[in-house]
């Protein structure tokens, strides 16, 4: 099965995927803690019609670490959590975002790409159904493999408030 559609919903916490306009799949997600937005440095989630730049981490392990969009090489485990507490954990699989609507969310200041918007996974210990993260759209490891099997670049995404 391919997903021609993604719904996010800020307010739900929620992604859908589409088939044919047929929810066929449901996740939880963490969006930004500091709400919808798109400019630039507000650590805010991209509202707006999105499509999927590039598809990372194809392959590699559950729970493996990204930095700068490259694999680290180490697994994500509580004690890795607990030995670099400040990290935001980017884990198993990105899906890139880039903004369709130029000047809302794509060009200038307000490049969903350039602001490095993604779905990626993240670390055991984070909850899902909350907004806590910097502007990403964070979900469970198992469940962003589901999903990644199913993405092609290309598809569109929709996150409402």
């Amino acid at each position: 099965m391919q997903l021609d559609h993604i719904h996010i919903s800020l307010s739900d916490q929620q992604l859908v995927g589409f088939v044919d306009g047929q929810p066929v799949c449901r996740y939880p997600v963490s969006t930004a803690l500091n709400g919808a937005g798109e400019a630039e440095g507000s650590g805010c989630t991209p509202r707006g019609r999105h499509r999927i730049r590039a598809r990372i981490g194809e392959g590699l392990p559950l729970g493996s670490v990204f930095i700068g969009r490259r694999p680290t090489g180490e697994v994500w485990s509580a004690e890795l959590a607990e030995a670099f507490p400040q990290r935001d954990w980017i884990l198993s699989r990105i899906l890139w975002l880039c903004g369709e609507q130029t000047g809302f969310n794509r060009g200038g200041s307000v490049d969903s790409q350039r602001r490095y918007i993604y779905i990626h996974g993240t670390g055991d210990d984070q909850p899902m159904g909350r907004p806590l993260s910097h502007g990403c759209i964070r979900m469970r490891n198992t469940d962003l493999l589901e999903l990644f099997a199913c993405v092609p670049v290309g598809c569109i995404v929709q996150i409402d408030a």
